[in-house]
């Protein structure tokens, strides 16, 4: 039972996962609360895997065995006491999706409220002559009939015959005109004198039918028959069962032109014959499912009109029946409504545009179209020319600036020019030949579906608009827009009765998005091409859509890749989460996010084993003023990242990017300096990770010869600088490794001098055994029943599986005697059990090894242990490895040049560009410090570093900055500024620049 203590706080005592000390922490209900402190220090131990693990332990552990097979397994944190935990949420930095099918839309749930939306409220409009498809309802048909002029006479028909309803076929690669008519595909009969003489019956057949009608119509007392005249005008015939010889004035044979009707009633139009009309409506609807309304003339020059209306769901133009939308026929991700060709990808193996163009800065003439480059096929680049000149097209424009529809001309053909897609049509046909299976495969790749253009969903599905826009038209705006189209959206009074709770969750939904700055995703852009910090936010976005009540939000820097013009958008989405009654326990280092906390927690003071103690705990007043809190000072102003006293000028070494083109970028030039700190920055969408990895980074990898990723020359026009450079190194949080195995210090090439240096010990020398001997990657001194994993796992069926100890190694990874060797009283089991910071003092006077460790703890890693699985590395962890591996190389090609010529070559030969994407995640303020002096060196060691980043403090430091923008998106994709941050500042129209402003004040502050 909750102690009354715990109802409005989370109580923790003695928490000691990893490196906590033995903490006692109280988090308030219906709070903010962030955790802060310097990287390792604790506070994703007592975040994820304290708080969060036990909510979740205790969530799973409620469930039956049954359904606890199919969950997480979490293992049940150290801790003595935890009381007045409520259901936990845990919203992580990384994007887990790699559905192809997943969307922005479908991962807020939007597109299940879009779906329902245009199956109930949506206009279906026909594939065929482009008529409204729709009911025809009683009290409309009553409003049209009566429109006519008072005293009208008209009779009120349905046809003995009952209309066979067709409805359209799904359409499909294979349909063809006849089937699109609305006819089953078959095989034309041929016309054989047997097939003429089985003719006959099927008339006689016909005849009976309506014979067994009229017998059955007279019997429910239907008395009066009608048939227009033969040439469709006048009264036409009315003949009575109750004359039997009349019937013989009808004419049966013409009943397919002139259709046979029976007559219910005889009406003049008035508004009091309103009852008499429903109840013919009604009647006509019952018995066949049509009525048809016929003007009678009263003067002889008069024309005769017809009304016809329909109960089935069919076009009032052509009269197509069609079957009424339901959502699933909106599901890209259901048979029913994907586009049968790609399956609802929206791609197909076909011939890749991108390969056929691969340099869309070319013109026509310059042969812009590669195939018909080649001298087999040059015939075609003449008749080209001559179709585009017939056409109006230029031929002397590059072809992304040519106009859509003069572009579809050039792929599509049209008339006798039979465009790209005809000329490799013809070369299918001749595929038998090798060499033409060779020339066709050059051109094959994932391209956009060409009967769906990339929208995904059948022709069905794209026929049905709500405003004029088909639901994959609606998908493809971006949230701003998308805001804009449904606050917009006009409804008819009836709609708005159905669409009303719809609307209110979609707008609710896209306002969210919009709030925690994703203004600038499209709601079809693909989730797994989301960094992390947009997954992260798009998942708070859709918990707070979900208004869940009474549920603990764990986040993991929720800030991640927000540039701090949006910052107080976030806290405004947690606050509102907090509001509705939720307890939010944040991870973050963001200033702005730290200073809107109801409660703050700071660990520290160090990381790893230095670590785990809570140094201060209150409001962030209370924090700021304790002299124990690092954090406190950093936010109190009592410590700070100085400003650096110079900055590095831009010399003539520089790179030259023109005419980026991609995505949101439309000609972009950039310029980038060498030799110095440069920072990209914008707020998020701008265009940065565009132009940095997708343009830039592949381009200069084909410059130096590395053809990673496919060729990149379409996507701008040209590339100078090259020469100044000897490698391109990406330094990104994609992880070090992915077996348990893997580790930093054999990353970054430290573990080779510890397997020597305990190769060469005098035991190992008698015991034969070499540096491999010490590896647990390989077979030989590792041990042979965990194979150097150190832990077994044993499957429980539907119980959680145990990891073990290995029983034969007791978790070490060796073999027993391989431990008998030791180096200064440990064996290698002990020395990987260090931290960085107690290796480099075990291993002084072994330069070999102090200097690659070294490099890990100058980027602020020296808590890691050596061993440490790199699957337990947090990204941005992973990243300042990467990063300490590149100093070392730095570090030792500077180093070994004993005559100035010796040191300057071996300058020249450091002379790499390293391309980080937001160094500081997971970093402290302190951290960054750490991590800006690991810069300098590189620099310092002839490299260049080209930096995108959000962080103030670091776009501060920089040589020289880009900033990108000045929004995101479409509102994106330009260079708004470029020089100093001073200069920066001075430019109105950069967002960054603004903020800037606030960090470097007046200048006092340059160290």
């Amino acid at each position: 039972m909750a102690t009354p203590a715990a109802n409005d706080k989370i109580v923790i005592r003695g928490a000691r996962t990893h490196n906590l000390k033995s903490i006692d922490v109280d988090i308030p209900h219906n709070s903010l609360t962030v955790v802060s402190g310097v990287s390792g220090s604790g506070k994703s131990s007592l975040a994820f895997d304290t708080v969060y693990a036990e909510g979740q332990r205790r969530y799973v552990e409620s469930l039956s065995a049954y359904a606890r097979q199919f969950l997480e397994r979490i293992e049940k944190p150290d801790v003595d006491h935890m009381d007045g935990l409520a259901p936990a949420i845990a919203i992580k930095q990384k994007n887990q999706t790699r559905n192809p099918r997943s969307t922005v839309a479908t991962a807020t749930e939007i597109y299940d409220y879009l779906r329902l939306l245009y199956a109930r409220c949506g206009t279906v409009t026909c594939l065929h002559c482009g008529g409204i498809v729709r009911h025809d309802t009683v009290d409309e048909i009553v409003t049209r009939v009566l429109a006519q002029p008072e005293g009208t006479r008209v009779y009120a028909l349905f046809p003995v015959v009952r209309r066979e309803i067709k409805f359209e076929p799904m359409q499909g690669p294979s349909v063809d005109a006849e089937a699109a008519a609305g006819a089953p595909v078959k095989k034309a009969p041929k016309k054989t004198a047997k097939a003429k003489k089985e003719t006959t019956p099927v008339a006689v057949d016909v005849t009976d039918a309506i014979k067994e009608r009229l017998g059955e119509l007279r019997r429910r007392g239907y008395n009066r028959l009608w048939q227009a005249s033969e040439d469709g005008e006048g009264s036409g015939r009315i003949v009575e069962f109750s004359t039997p010889e009349s019937l013989l004035e009808l004419d049966f044979r013409a009943v397919e032109k002139r259709p046979i009707y029976v007559l219910t009633d005889r009406l003049a139009l008035s508004i009091d014959i309103r009852s008499r009309l429903v109840d013919a409506i009604e009647t006509g609807y019952r018995e066949a499912g049509e009525i048809v309304f016929r003007t009678v003339p009263r003067e002889d020059d008069e024309q005769a009109e017809t009304l016809r209306f329909s109960a089935a769901f069919e076009c009032s133009t052509c009269h197509r029946a069609y079957r009424e939308p339901e959502p699933r026929l909106f599901s890209f991700n259901n048979p029913f409504g994907a586009c049968p060709r790609c399956q609802g990808f929206g791609n197909t193996i076909d011939f890749d545009p991108g390969l056929i163009i691969p340099d869309k800065s070319k013109t026509l003439d310059e042969g812009a179209i590669d195939p018909w480059t080649k001298p087999k096929y040059r015939a075609h680049h003449g008749e080209m020319k001559r179709a585009a000149k017939t056409a109006g097209i230029p031929t002397d424009v590059p072809w992304y600036d040519l106009t859509e529809a003069q572009q579809r001309f050039i792929e599509d053909g049209q008339g006798s020019w039979s465009g790209i897609r005809g000329f490799f049509a013809d070369l299918e046909r001749k595929k038998y030949k090798l060499h033409v299976r060779v020339f066709l495969s050059r051109y094959r790749g994932y391209a956009t579906c060409p009967d769906c253009r990339g929208q995904r969903l059948r022709a069905e599905a794209r026929a049905v608009l709500i405003e004029g826009r088909n639901i994959c038209e609606v998908s493809a705006l971006t949230i701003t827009a998308a805001e804009e189209f449904f606050d917009g959206l006009k409804l008819t009074p009836a709609q708005t009765e159905i669409a009303g709770k719809i609307l209110e969750e979609v707008r609710q939904r896209v306002h969210f998005l919009e709030q925690v700055g994703l203004e600038y995703l499209t709601l079809d852009r693909l989730s797994s091409t989301l960094s992390g910090g947009e997954s992260q936010r798009i998942q708070l976005a859709t918990s707070l859509g979900s208004r869940l009540v009474g549920a603990l939000y764990v986040l993991d820097e929720p800030s991640i890749g927000l540039h701090a013009r949006d910052t107080a958008k976030l806290v405004t989405i947690m606050e509102e989460l907090r509001d509705l009654g939720n307890t939010i326990l944040v991870v973050e280092h963001d200033p702005d996010v730290i200073r809107s906390a109801d409660y703050l927690l700071d660990l520290g003071p160090g990381a790893g084993e230095l670590g785990g103690r809570l140094l201060a705990a209150g409001t962030v007043d209370e924090v700021r003023d304790n002299p124990a809190s690092l954090t406190g000072k950093y936010l109190s102003g009592r410590a700070k990242i100085a400003i650096p006293k110079h900055r590095r000028e831009p010399g003539r070494e520089k790179l030259l990017l023109k005419g980026a083109r991609i995505h949101n970028l439309r000609g972009v030039d950039l310029e980038v300096p060498l030799g110095l700190l440069c920072c990209v920055t914008g707020v998020s969408g701008s265009g940065k990770s565009t132009i940095v990895h997708q343009v830039l980074y592949r381009a200069l990898m084909q410059a130096l010869g590395q053809t990673e990723g496919g060729d990149p020359a379409h996507l701008y026009r040209e590339l100078s600088g090259t020469q100044y450079l000897n490698d391109v190194v990406l330094v990104d949080q994609s992880p070090i490794g992915r077996t348990p195995r893997s580790n930093p210090v054999t990353y970054i090439k430290a573990f080779d001098a510890i397997r020597e240096l305990f190769a060469a010990q005098p035991d190992s020398k008698r015991k034969g055994l070499s540096a491999g001997s010490f590896s647990f990657n390989v077979p030989g001194g590792r041990c042979d029943v965990c194979e150097g994993d150190g832990t077994v796992t044993v499957e429980m069926q539907f119980l959680a599986d145990v990891e073990l100890p290995c029983e034969e190694c007791n978790g070490t990874r060796y073999k027993a005697s391989l431990l008998e060797v030791k180096y200064k009283g440990k064996n290698i089991h002990d020395v990987l059990g260090m931290t960085v910071k107690e290796a480099l003092v075990y291993f002084a006077g072994h330069p070999k090894i102090v200097d690659k460790l070294a490099v890990l703890d100058e980027v602020g890693l020296g808590y890691v242990r050596l061993g440490q699985s790199a699957t337990t590395l947090s990204g941005g962890e992973a990243q300042r490895v990467k990063l300490a591996q590149h100093l070392a190389s730095a570090r030792s090609g500077a180093s070994g040049g004993a005559g100035g010529v010796k040191s300057e070559a071996k300058r020249v030969a450091s002379r790499i560009l390293y391309i980080l994407d937001e160094p500081t995640t997971g970093l402290h303020f302190e951290d960054v410090a750490t991590l800006l002096s690991a810069f300098r060196k590189l620099i310092d060691g002839g490299g260049s570093l080209l930096v995108i980043e959000h962080n103030l403090d670091v776009i501060k430091s920089a040589d020289w900055v880009i900033d990108m923008g000045p929004e995101g998106g479409s509102g994106g994709g330009h260079v708004v500024a470029t020089g100093t941050p001073e200069e920066i500042v001075k430019v109105t129209g950069s967002h960054t620049g603004k903020w800037l402003a606030t960090v470097l004040g007046d200048g006092n502050e340059r160290a």
